[in-house]
């Protein structure tokens, strides 16, 4: 008989969590202007609002978080993360930040102004924030098969290269400072990028001069279903796969709390030395100085070391098979879901799931909080409201896809808690025809207005 599949690791420490009864929900969602990111933590009884920074770092990361050098420049631990960085992505140069959205501050600050274009696949949240904020644009290249969650295909998160040359034909290259490549694509399902469509991208790009950068906070993730997806790549190593990903690109921008299994990080890696001597002075600017960029001397350990776990078949296999074990007993439900299983999260669609809420109301939004009331568990709108207002007519966008995104920590959580989860979703979608309404909003911020939104139910 074979063996069935284990995780990876052993529990060495425990975090109790407390349930709560359903009317502690109620007053609980209602008190948080039914905004799930208002939601105390000890109010949740799974929380899978984020794989971003919630995951369970090893004992190695803690040994050698005891070991950081705290010196303002010049410390141990930022060779070590130089070094680290250079053996896993090729790139020479890199600053570190204190998040990824740092990353994308520092390195926009350096390239984006008013007026400009930026090409990519499904940028995620903070990347468009960051445009739109420069008053540019983001254009959304992803292939049409993306928002077909029905539709077995193994890369979704793959540009459209012939709207990618629209992009580079309709507009001079002095209005595309870069392009960005989302690997694993977030927006899209948490959907992967293959290694041919990559190295297109990259030729492309380089046939009319522009930047390719990489949004790389699932890097590894994305080697993983290369390997296990694209032919050619079953043999090779996830560290051999990485190094050839990164070799199509200029550059990078890295939120580390995803792929490096830390709490707290980025960094952003460079191929032009030129590019990063610009980038340091925003760096030093918003961050701090250059050789710690925000960043504690223990924290620049902790990512050395998670990369390298990060960046393991093993860890990876385990990681990835939760997600596909919680998707599996979703399909088996009925549940309609992005498919195939992406890598850090599963992705409900709610125009399917709720077709009788108008868009208006805030289709994913209304089933997340419903989901949350149901058992304690906190996923996130991918929706209406985290698409924002058009910048220049400020009605709402509504794109098209409305996902609730359920997204898995690493190493936190077992399939016991998985399972409630999916029955938590089950009991939801059985009574999906007693939920008549969704909400308004009370109150927003005029952009990335979804971490902080005000509801009221609509009656």
């Amino acid at each position: 008989m074979e063996l069935p599949f284990a995780e990876s690791y052993r529990i060495k420490m425990v975090e109790p969590i407390r349930k709560s009864t359903r009317e502690e929900r109620e007053q609980w969602i209602k008190k948080a202007k039914y905004n799930l990111f208002n939601l105390r933590s000890d109010q949740v009884f799974i929380d899978l609002l984020t794989d971003s920074g919630t995951g369970a770092m090893s004992d190695r990361q803690w040994s050698a978080l005891m070991l950081g050098d705290e010196s303002y420049a010049g410390a141990s631990s930022y060779y070590n993360l130089k070094n680290a960085i250079k053996n896993i992505t090729g790139f020479d140069y890199f600053l570190p930040t204190h998040q990824g959205r740092a990353a994308e501050n520092v390195l926009f600050s350096t390239l984006i102004k008013e007026g400009d274009v930026v090409p990519g696949n499904s940028h995620f949240d903070t990347t468009k924030g960051h445009i739109e904020f420069r008053k540019a644009t983001a254009i959304d290249c992803t292939i049409d098969e993306a928002f077909n969650t029905t539709l077995e295909h193994p890369f979704k998160g793959n540009i459209d290269l012939n709207k990618l040359e629209d992009v580079f034909k309709k507009y001079p290259k002095e209005r595309i400072p870069l392009m960005i490549v989302t690997v694993t694509c977030n927006s899209s399902g948490g959907q992967p990028v293959s290694m041919q469509n990559l190295r297109e991208v990259y030729a492309l790009a380089k046939k009319y001069g522009i930047r390719v950068f990489f949004d790389s906070a699932r890097f590894a993730e994305n080697a993983y279903f290369i390997k296990m997806r694209e032919e050619g790549y079953r043999d090779k190593t996830i560290k051999e796969i990485v190094k050839e990903m990164f070799s199509y690109a200029d550059g990078m921008t890295m939120s580390s709390k995803k792929d490096a299994i830390v709490n707290m990080g980025g960094f952003i890696g460079f191929r032009e030395e030129e590019l990063f001597k610009k980038a340091a002075q925003f760096n030093i600017i918003f961050e701090g100085y250059i050789t710690y960029g925000g960043m504690s001397g223990r924290d620049m350990n902790a990512l050395a070391q998670g990369l390298d776990e990060g960046t393991e078949f093993n860890y990876l296999e385990t990681r990835i098979k939760q997600t596909e074990y919680l998707g599996n007993r979703l399909i088996e439900f009925g549940i309609p879901i992005q498919q195939p299983i992406g890598g850090h999260a599963i992705f409900i669609d709610a125009k399917k799931f709720l077709p009788n809420i108008p868009k208006e109301e805030y289709i994913a939004q209304t089933l997340a909080i419903e989901i949350y009331k149901e058992a304690g568990v906190r996923g996130v709108e991918i929706g209406t409201l985290l698409a924002d207002r058009d910048p220049v007519t400020r009605e709402n966008r509504y794109p098209e896809l409305e996902l609730v995104r359920l997204a898995i920590p690493r190493r936190t959580y077992t399939n016991n808690h998985m399972d409630v989860v999916a029955v938590a979703v089950k009991n939801v979608y059985d009574r999906r025809n007693e939920i008549k309404n969704g909400y308004r909003i009370l109150s927003e911020a005029p952009i990335m207005r979804h971490f902080t939104v005000e509801l009221e139910p609509v009656r």
